[in-house]
């Protein structure tokens, strides 16, 4: 297949530092390039990818002091993807609502992939207008907010992670990690005051956003002034291997509908079991006394209790566990899937004969024809129920 992903232009493809959203458009990107592919990828201009590369800015937007109305980009990026659409079978958009209204101009089917949290409630008017488009979402629990409306949800698909660059470690550290973002959804405050009652240093690898500042300096900072807290600010992939391998846990202390969660599967990845609060896809992505522990409620009293039972986690069976759900290998079959499923139904209403050809690796699966969702999780040995397919 010819295949277009649309990345957002305010981070790399992958991110230098920390950035979510591009690091999943890479791992997808290149292992559907892996798979025989023809992908273009539309981002920022210091992006590194094997696919095609269109750049729409020099550089990832948060990066570039001198862009003053990042919009501009984005605009740039709709024109360009509008200009080639007919090149491709199918576009990937994972650049949010911004690309909608062109959808209803074009030939080519477009997919998008919600990354982020949808309970805003100017969301509602956005899917109410474009409820015809096809979606994925990365979690069940992801679509809660927009129950009501009747939506063209396609698939739920669980990102994968890069495994190979996350070592496994079968002994624990003896600190706490917090890892991510200085806000007060993500909840370093209950973190730290985690650590300093059960006596464990917590090293909080994280940057701070402008808007988030203030809250920094009232909630945060006053905290960090401690022998147990050591902030060490933003770091980059390649230095996550060892900050979440050689920690005791990864505390995971959030307050909000998270949609997916990958700092969770980092850490699963290195052996770190994951202590983490009970929102959003948190109980879909963990699984409770295997990955880590799942407090009942927010209070410090449970995530105390679950801290002490820390100990009962087996590391290498918490790594087997991201490995068995958590590959790009699996997201990207599973995203392969759909988009043939989508390229098949707009040809049909067009009117046209074409059939696409199954996909598959060559002499893989006989006799030809198309893979189903059952040949994916046996080949993956994923476990029953895990992929989610509307």
């Amino acid at each position: 297949m010819k295949i277009a992903q649309v990345a957002p232009l305010w981070e790399s493809v992958p991110p230098k530092l920390y950035g979510g959203t591009e690091r999943v458009v890479h791992g997808l990107t290149e292992e559907l390039v892996k798979m025989g592919h023809d992908v273009t990828l539309y981002a920022s201009g210091d992006s590194v990818t094997s696919a095609k590369l269109v750049p729409l800015s020099k550089e990832a937007l948060r990066l570039d002091h001198k862009v003053i109305d990042p919009y501009v980009f984005n605009t740039l990026e709709l024109g360009r993807i509008a200009d080639d659409a007919q090149e491709f079978d199918i576009i990937h958009n994972h650049n949010d609502y911004f690309i909608y209204p062109i959808t209803r101009c074009l030939d080519t089917p477009i997919l998008t992939t919600l990354h982020g949290r949808l309970d805003l409630p100017e969301l509602q008017d956005i899917y109410r207008e474009f409820r015809e488009l096809p979606l994925v979402s990365i979690s069940n629990s992801q679509r809660r907010p927009l129950a009501n409306l009747d939506l063209n949800w396609r698939a739920t698909v669980y990102h994968g992670i890069a495994l190979e660059n996350f070592t496994p470690r079968s002994q624990p550290g003896d600190y706490l990690a917090f890892l991510g973002r200085i806000s007060p959804e993500k909840g370093p405050d209950l973190a730290i005051d985690l650590a300093k009652r059960v006596g464990m240093k917590l090293k909080i690898a994280a940057k701070v956003d402008q808007k988030d500042f203030e809250y920094y300096k009232k909630e945060i900072k006053p905290r960090i002034d401690h022998g147990l807290i050591e902030f060490i600010g933003e770091i980059d992939e390649g230095e996550k291997d060892a900050f979440l391998g050689n920690a005791y846990a990864l505390v995971f202390t959030i307050c909000w509908p998270e949609p997916f969660g990958l700092t969770m599967v980092e850490s699963m990845a290195c052996g770190t079991p994951v202590l983490a609060t009970n929102w959003g896809s948190v109980p879909e992505i963990m699984k409770d006394g295997v990955s880590g522990f799942v407090s009942p409620s927010d209070s410090l009293e449970d995530l105390v209790a679950a801290f002490q039972r820390i100990p009962a986690i087996d590391r290498l069976g918490c790594r087997r566990y991201a490995e068995q759900r958590f590959s790009w290998k699996r997201a990207a079959r599973e995203y392969a899937l759909v988009y043939e499923r989508l390229i098949e139904e707009t040809r049909s209403k067009k009117g046209a004969v074409t059939v696409l050809p199954a996909l598959r690796e060559p002499g893989r699966w006989e006799p030809t024809g198309r893979i189903t969702m059952e040949q994916i999780l046996s080949e993956d040995k994923m476990p029953e129920g895990e992929v989610k397919s509307a």
